[in-house]
């Protein structure tokens, strides 16, 4: 048996310029982070001799099939293919939040299971493959419009700098604060969830189709990757991580006209009156869960204007996929 334990992530600045049909003409680069929740992949033997089925999979249904091309659940029926494992095994799914929330869930679910089916024939794969094999598997094989910042999050895990180059490749670098400045970082974030529930396809495949007419607000996000950095390194006032947040998320909501909704503008505009001073919804857009940056002594006020939705407590996390078990 083998059991993966995956991140989920939260992105700071960036996004959106980790589409490939954006950075491989102007680069890109995303600030972001892994944080304490995950995905759980348990991955077994499976004696399909003693049943009348050859595989078994678990997550939301229990699908129980004879050859890869009966799995109705497409992900994992084309990794299974690209592991190159047709029969006797039982996989269960199992996640800490919902997903389609915005914290890069299906990434974590590829990373992970992509990592325990790795595993499982005995193999090991180093965290950039795992998350490059990743990328190829969603954007390739699966033909989804995603892009490469969610795997990276996913495998490497940590407070991460990714940085995407117009020749294709993709750098990771740790940002190396004191635990002073984390611990003060993390004390200043919020996370709630909206209620909405949305796959990011729809609006990622809006953003590629529309690329050369958003491409001027996706430099601008690029831009705010170095002064987020440069805030969280620094000494000085950690305030102003607030106020850029602010800044991504207005150009953020020009990418797409489904990028927001009345919902999430008032939820915004509510935390904002109450003293969060910058929050951005994190994912595609158009739900999930919204993050803010609140000062300490504000934060009560902000859970208070926000009473309807649900507050998640995380920490930010220093670990990527790993196998938490094996035997």
């Amino acid at each position: 048996m083998i059991i993966s334990k995956t991140p989920l992530r939260i992105s700071f600045f960036g996004g959106g310029t980790d589409l490939p049909e954006f950075y491989r003409e102007f680069g890109g680069a995303v600030l972001g982070s892994s944080i304490d929740k995950y995905i759980y992949h348990t991955v077994s033997s499976f004696p399909s001799n003693l049943f009348d089925y050859s595989l078994r999979l678990s997550y939301s249904q229990v699908e129980k099939v004879n050859a890869l091309s009966e799995i109705q659940h497409k992900p994992f029926r084309e990794i299974l293919a690209a592991m190159e494992i047709e029969r006797d095994i039982e996989i269960h799914l199992a996640a800490d939040l919902p997903s389609y929330s915005g914290l890069g869930s299906s990434s974590s679910f590829t990373v992970g299971l992509i990592n325990a089916l790795t595993a499982f024939k005995g193999q090991t794969i180093q965290s950039h493959n795992l998350a490059l094999k990743a990328i190829e598997i969603e954007r390739d094989v699966l033909q989804e419009a995603v892009g490469c910042q969610d795997q990276i999050f996913a495998a490497h895990g940590g407070l991460r700098i990714v940085e995407f180059k117009k020749n294709g490749s993709i750098s990771v670098d740790r940002v190396n604060i004191s635990s002073a400045r984390k611990e003060e970082f993390e004390e200043s974030l919020l996370l709630f969830f909206t209620g909405i529930t949305r796959k990011a396809q729809g609006v990622e495949s809006s953003k590629i189709k529309n690329i050369s007419a958003i491409k001027n607000n996706l430099k601008q996000i690029f831009k705010h990757v170095d002064l987020g950095l440069n805030l969280l390194i620094g000494n000085g006032p950690i305030e102003g991580f607030g106020a850029l947040l602010d800044e991504t998320w207005q150009e953020k909501r020009q990418l797409d006209p489904n990028v927001s909704n009345s919902t999430i503008d008032q939820m915004y505009s509510d935390a904002i009156s109450a003293g969060a001073l910058g929050g951005k919804l994190l994912g595609a857009g158009g739900g999930g869960f919204m993050l803010f940056f609140v000062p300490p002594e504000s934060q009560k006020y902000v859970r208070k204007a926000l009473t309807n939705f649900y507050e998640v407590k995380f920490s930010l996390d220093s670990q990527g996929s790993e196998i938490i078990y094996k035997q």
